[in-house]
């Protein structure tokens, strides 16, 4: 796997980086995240320890002859200072900090118990900042059904096939875009790649199987450039993130939906909210299909359904009445 802007960096952030690659088998979209995080950490800590940097911009210091016993040498307070930098400079959200804690642990844990390069960890104690929970955004039922029915256009059988495999299914955008068509079985199962590479078969149902063979029979066959892909652009290669966030996005619009916070990944919320909803579908289940590492992530969905039921008692008409029939009267 090749590392982005590889030649800025220090060696031993590179054999980190390898070793997420080869030997976690993360995806290059998080090597590069880590890559981003830890490369900023490093800037903004040579901004303050290195006289040299002092007036020279963050994003133009040089960063390659960083050792570990630099960074072996930084304590807590000085990774706090770079998130205070990073809230009040950078503007990052607590999303986005979470993401870089995150990090810079997994890198000191590598750098301590893995390759020993540093005798004591002293990122052991990063606390990530608390963030508030919110339940995900998911389209009901009916909207569900309005969103289907809004799919038109010369690509119509196209894009209702991926919206069905969205809405039924629960799929990440990344791993509908990179379908191909031997990853849709004689058995009416399909092959999904998730997160770090890790397969897992999902069971398509009758909506999914009887959308996927009306589309097959509008694909083009000659001329395409990619002949794996499953679902293909207008010019004829494989179908881009963005062109299916456009198609999520327009066909929203078409059915009234949009302005309501509504997105391709809440496609995904909204497929697992359904199935835990209707299909007595149970968390362990939900998670296999999900293809998530951990049950504390798919619980949320649990938390959707108690929701509505609190909600539900709320809105009964009679649950603001408080008369003082029945009340004992004091004495």
């Amino acid at each position: 796997m090749a590392i982005k802007n590889a030649d800025e960096l220090p060696a031993v952030l590179i054999e980190f980086l390898n070793y997420l690659s080869v030997i976690k088998n993360n995806s290059q979209t998080t090597v590069n995240e880590y890559a981003l995080d830890i490369k900023l950490f490093i800037k903004y800590q040579f901004k303050q320890k290195k006289p040299e940097f002092k007036n020279t911009p963050i994003d133009d210091i040089v960063i390659i002859d960083c050792t570990a016993d630099f960074l072996g040498s930084l304590t807590l307070a000085d990774a706090y200072k770079f998130f205070v930098y990073c809230k009040t400079e950078r503007d990052n959200d607590t999303a986005a900090r979470v993401r870089k804690t995150t990090s810079i642990r997994v890198f000191y844990n590598y750098l301590y118990n893995n390759t020993h390069k540093i005798s004591s960890n002293p990122m052991e104690n990063l606390e990530s900042p608390k963030q508030k929970k919110s339940l995900p955004k998911y389209l009901t039922l009916e909207q569900s059904k309005d969103l289907l029915s809004s799919v038109e256009g010369k690509n119509q059988a196209r894009d209702y096939a991926i919206l069905t495999l969205f809405l039924n299914c629960g799929m990440r955008l990344s791993e509908l875009v990179s379908l191909n068509l031997t990853d849709i079985r004689s058995d009416n199962t399909m092959r999904v790649v998730g997160k770090g590479n890790k397969e897992r078969t999902i069971y398509l149902n009758n909506a999914c199987i009887a959308a996927i063979n009306n589309y097959l029979n509008y694909r083009p066959v000659d001329n395409v450039i990619d002949k794996n892909a499953l679902f293909l652009s207008n010019r004829l290669t494989r179908i881009s993130p963005k062109t299916v966030q456009h198609i999520v996005k327009t066909s929203l619009e078409k059915a009234g939906l949009d302005g309501m916070g509504f997105s391709t990944h809440k496609l995904r919320h909204t497929a697992a909210t359904l199935m835990y909803q209707y299909g007595d579908v149970d968390v362990l289940l939900l998670k296999e299909i999900l293809g998530h590492e951990s049950t504390s992530t798919t619980e949320i969905y649990t938390h959707i359904v108690s929701e509505q039921l609190k909600n539900a008692i709320d809105s009964n008409p009679l649950a603001n009445i408080n008369d003082d029939k029945g009340k004992k009267k004091s004495e």
